[in-house]
């Protein structure tokens, strides 16, 4: 009986795992794959190393089933062919991807095989729907989030799949590498260490955070995700990011947090639709990555990189809420959804920075780095996204400091200078950038390196310049 490959991308659990339910559907046994192919090499510094992680948790997972993580390093198609001669697999299956150099991609290992009489099977699970799957009355796709989630928001979604039993394995495994020893994480350098305990690696882990947010936090979370100072969201999008939890098996508890009356429930459903319509945009427009997704802001005034956006990777603004930030960033490899939005609009508006110069920062740091949501969020905060609102969105990060962080929890959370006794986690910040930046607690507080209202003004002047030529 011939093996099939299963090709392990970012789909690292057992349960509600469709691709590997696919594959364990025929006679033979099941080598699962992990390939450090041109996508993964690819990634930033963050998020590559994550990587790293999930497939050696992952390992140790399906070691517990009688299975084990085989790992290569190469393209994508050399790699399979060459399975496929050791093992004298006839089928590879994978989770289907949906942003544009992963769909190349597969495109050239999908032709590759069948050219040479291999079954190359795709299967849906990154995704609650399939991006063509969701259309306007017209036919087209959906360029505005509210009509796209009163589109899904009844729909039906399949139930989760139970984990499997002990898989069927090959009498010898192929040759691979160790996934302890992938060292994908040398671009870290000594900020790993720091970002390590923040993080929560693996199935298992998912599990838990998911069980924790419904038994305790679901039920506010429309009134507590904003606040950066609390524990008020899930903190899924990490494992999300990797797989490490299906979208169906999160949907599914949200549904039933919302039958029974948990208010917040309906709101984090929307977070999960908001995530989808991240992909259904990444897929009708690719250019979403890399040029403006509304062409009228072809020709906008932002700035390449410049000395004040390199203050702003630094946390020294000298604007609170956007330095915390931008410190939370580099000591957790994660930052606050409300967070989020702040340091992206100071930067393309404030600062009139090109937003791919932030888009290029949070692919190297963020560990929950997803590409569709970060072009989506980063081209909503400029302006020239998928945003429905008729003017021109600027955020004043001192009012929402005052309306989101009264207290100074998040800021004391973060900020080391000009504090008499610093939190741990802000002097950890100091630990994990680069030595070459000379940074130091005991550094004066830095003094706003533009003054917000002249900021805004210059923002929207050139906004209305832009929008009357």
């Amino acid at each position: 009986m011939a093996p099939t490959l299963y090709w392990v991308r970012r789909d690292f659990r057992l349960t509600d795992n469709p691709a590997l339910h696919r594959a364990l559907s025929g006679d033979g046994p099941v080598i699962p794959v992990f390939l450090v192919d041109e996508v993964v090499d690819a990634l930033g510094a963050a998020p590559k190393w994550r990587m790293g992680l999930a497939a050696a948790c992952f390992d140790k997972a399906l070691r517990d089933k009688g299975s084990r993580l085989i790992v290569c390093r190469g393209r994508a198609l050399d790699a399979l062919r060459s399975l496929v001669a050791e093992t004298g697999a006839t089928r590879v299956v994978w989770q289907r991807a949906y942003t544009a150099d992963q769909i190349e991609r597969d495109k050239t290992v999908k032709a590759g095989l069948v050219s040479d009489g291999v079954r190359a099977e795709s299967v849906q699970g990154h995704l609650l729907f399939e991006p063509w799957s969701v259309e306007t009355g017209t036919g087209g796709f959906y360029k505005v989030y509210t009509p796209f989630w009163k589109a899904v928001a009844g729909r039906s979604v399949e139930a989760p799949l139970p984990a499997p039993g002990n898989l069927k394995a090959p009498e010898t495994w192929p040759d691979s590498l160790d996934p302890e020893a992938l060292d994908l994480g040398r671009a870290m350098n000594r900020g790993a260490e720091i970002v390590q305990p923040h993080l929560a690696v693996g199935e298992a882990a998912a599990l838990d955070r998911l069980d924790r947010f419904l038994e305790t936090r679901i039920g506010y979370y429309d009134r507590t995700r904003d606040l950066p100072g609390e524990i008020g969201t899930s903190r899924l999008s990490e494992n999300l990011a990797y797989g490490e939890i299906g979208p169906r098996r999160v949907w599914a508890a949200a549904q039933r947090a919302l039958e029974e009356g948990k208010r917040g429930a309906e709101t984090f459903l929307k977070e999960l639709v908001w995530r989808e319509f991240a992909y259904h945009l990444s897929y009708h427009t690719p250019h979403i990555a890399e040029r403006n997704w509304r062409p009228e802001w072809d020709g906008f005034p932002w700035q390449d990189d410049n000395e004040h956006a390199e203050a702003w990777r630094r946390g020294r603004t000298g604007v609170r809420f956007v330095d915390a930030g931008m410190r939370e960033l580099y000591v957790t490899g994660t930052m606050h959804n409300r967070a989020r939005m702040i340091v992206a609009s100071y930067l393309t508006k404030h600062l009139l920075t090109d937003w791919r110069v932030g888009l290029s920062w949070f692919e190297q740091c963020l560990v929950d780095w997803d590409p569709a949501s970060n072009a989506m969020g980063w081209q909503w905060a400029a302006g020239s996204g998928p945003d429905a609102a008729p003017y021109f969105r600027i955020f004043n990060p001192d009012t929402q400091l005052e309306k989101f962080d009264r207290a100074g929890a998040y800021v004391k959370t973060y900020l080391a200078e000009g504090q008499p006794r610093p939190s741990a986690t802000a002097l950890s910040f100091f630990e994990a950038c680069p030595r070459s930046w000379a940074m130091a607690p005991s550094d004066p507080s830095p003094r706003p390196i533009v003054p917000l209202d002249r900021g805004r003004k210059r923002a929207l002047d050139a906004y209305a310049e832009h929008r009357d030529r």
